[in-house]
């Protein structure tokens, strides 16, 4: 199964959500990418996925558009800036998703409030997409 998770910044929230697909299966072929992409991943993101045992420190943003003329059996948004300016895929897609969650690098406070909200989405990431491939 071929799965491609798009956000707008492609630094936090769709690479969190590649790391827990490829840890709950490994025979999944997953990429994220971003309509915006930031230009490294959120140390944070990196931070709070070290905890649950998933290394993202090799990851980098990619731009959706590299995957345009790509087939999938799953497009999922996970922000809405992502679901209203996705591109058209030339490849085909059997299916489009949208999991909607807060950003993490929005949030404010002090570091340790900050590291809160990226665990916070993290673990709403992780119970989404556990979810997810549990309905398959």
């Amino acid at each position: 199964m071929k799965i491609l998770i798009v956000c707008t910044g492609n630094s936090c929230r769709s690479q969190m959500a590649e790391g827990f697909l490829k840890s709950f299966d490994p025979k999944l072929e997953v990429n994220s990418a971003g309509t915006d992409p930031s230009d490294r991943v959120h140390p944070f993101a990196i931070e709070v996925m070290r905890k649950k045992g998933i290394d993202l420190s090799d990851h980098y943003p990619q731009k959706v558009d590299d995957f345009l003329d790509d087939a999938f059996d799953y497009v999922i948004t996970v922000c809405s800036h992502a679901k209203e300016n996705c591109p058209v895929f030339l490849g085909e897609v059997k299916q489009h998703l949208h999991f909607g969650f807060d950003d993490p690098a929005e949030a404010i406070g002090t570091e340790e409030e900050i590291v809160g909200e990226f665990r916070r989405i993290r673990d709403e990431i992780q119970e989404r997409m556990g979810a997810f491939l549990t309905s398959l």
